[in-house]
């Protein structure tokens, strides 16, 4: 055995308590959220403008395995979702945010009862792991019509391919203005492939996506 004394306090249940948590299956709705230089914020601000009651929320940002866990603790006391740092083989429910640690990919992809997440050791992409192709590509090739992908502030074009494959499998694509971004990257980068549905400030991006959702979550 070579299972640490403390591990078992440090692993998180499937499901966490919280306010109007229920496990989503297929045709659920699913939102995907990918950023990188000046993420921390733009994240904060997106998910600022999000209810306790949303659907299920997976966010890539860029950035250091040893900074994933704090940023997420920071964002669960200013966010109405209850946000992690995914560990891998969280059933996803609603109300729920996972951001993804900074040593490993992000995916979801279905289980026994609803979809989970799931971590990924593998070589980076576009240089990035976590990267936000990676995330998006899974929402297309899973989730389909029913995800929606927001891209925020970034340099670079990590996420752009990824988005343009979720709207051609149907799902709603927004994208961050440039007035709103630290560095006008990875959003410009979509915008140009056309994977980009709609372009917004960053403060209305939450708003658009609650839209989308009728503000009734899942």
């Amino acid at each position: 055995m070579n299972s640490h004394p403390d591990r078992a306090d440090k692993l998180k249940p499937a499901v966490l308590p919280g306010i109007a948590q229920r496990l989503v299956t297929s045709g659920s709705r699913i939102v995907f959220v990918g950023a990188s230089t000046g993420g921390t914020e733009a994240v904060k601000t997106f998910l600022q403008g999000i209810p306790a009651d949303c659907p299920p929320i997976m966010v890539v940002q860029h950035m250091p395995g040893s900074f994933t866990a704090s940023f997420a603790a920071r964002l669960n006391t200013l966010c109405q979702p209850r946000v992690i740092e995914a560990q891998g083989g969280e059933s996803l429910a609603s109300g729920m945010v996972y951001v993804a640690p900074g040593h490993s990919h992000l995916r979801i992809k279905r289980g026994v009862s609803g979809y989970v997440t799931e971590l990924l050791d593998t070589p980076p992409v576009n240089r990035h792991r976590p990267s936000v192709d990676v995330l998006f590509d899974s929402a297309a090739e899973i989730v389909g019509r029913n995800a929606i992908g927001v891209i925020l502030t970034g340099m670079g074009k990590d996420g752009a391919c990824g988005l343009l494959r979720m709207r051609t499998a149907g799902a709603r694509t927004f994208g961050q203005d440039e007035a709103s971004c630290v560095v006008y990257g990875m959003p410009r980068e979509a915008a140009i492939i056309g994977a980009v549905e709609e372009v917004a400030a960053l403060e209305a991006l939450s708003r658009r996506v609650l839209s989308i959702l009728g503000r009734a979550g899942s």
